[in-house]
């Protein structure tokens, strides 16, 4: 084929990678950490809410799982200022994908309620707690440590979705690799780069999670 690789001009501008890599990161953790706490107000309306407060977070569950990220990000980007909602790429891209996580959180968050056995609320009750401190004193902490390994991975597919954002200009890792792509032509050596970038990236995301969850297990 007569192609030779040449990594020089990628690492030449190695720096520009290494700054967007670090705006993914910020992508993700900014957005997961919306997005829990979304994601808990839905699941605690899935499971106690009252029937139409019910019925609304599980439509919103429904319609979210099942419309594609890129969409939601060109709907926020595109269509929110045709309403009168005017933000910046980067608060649209973090507020979508907000959104998105809080959905798929919101069913995780659910099962890790209902895991939480019964015997200890009643516990809660007998030894004078409201209900309300049962609920942040016993049951969210369970429901978490229950949660952590899905949330684990939901940290990491957020973490590959920020790609997305390289189509409404964001200048997170993808978009700077397409970058020097176009001005280099090196696409072999700059997609390569960029896709080692990731996967040390989500193996390191994974090392630490799988540490938090092993410093938070119950002793058995």
């Amino acid at each position: 084929m007569g192609y030779t690789l040449n990594f020089a001009a990628v690492w030449r501008s190695f720096d520009a990678l290494l700054g967007g890599l670090l705006l993914s990161l910020e992508l993700a953790v900014g957005s997961i950490l919306i997005g829990a706490i979304l994601g808990l107000a839905l699941a605690f309306a899935l499971t106690g809410g009252r029937p139409l407060v019910r019925r609304a977070a599980g439509l919103y569950v429904t319609i979210i799982r099942n419309l594609p990220i890129l969409v939601l990000v060109l709907f926020a980007y595109f269509a929110l200022p045709q309403l009168g909602v005017r933000i910046g790429k980067v608060e649209s891209f973090v507020l979508t994908l907000s959104l998105y996580s809080a959905a798929y959180l919101a069913e995780v968050f659910r099962a890790g309620l209902l895991a939480v056995p019964g015997g200890l609320k009643e516990a809660g009750l007998a030894i004078g707690l409201t209900p309300m401190q049962i609920r942040f004193s016993i049951v969210i902490p369970l429901m978490f440590r229950n949660a952590l390994p899905s949330l684990s991975s939901t940290l990491i597919s957020l973490f590959k979705d920020t790609s997305l954002a390289a189509a409404i200009a964001v200048p997170e890792l993808t978009f700077e690799a397409r970058k020097i792509n176009i001005e280099t032509f090196r696409v072999i050596e700059t997609w390569l780069v960029a896709s080692g970038l990731y996967v040390a990236t989500c193996a390191v995301l994974a090392a630490l999670m799988r540490l938090v969850e092993r410093r938070l297990a119950i002793p058995r």
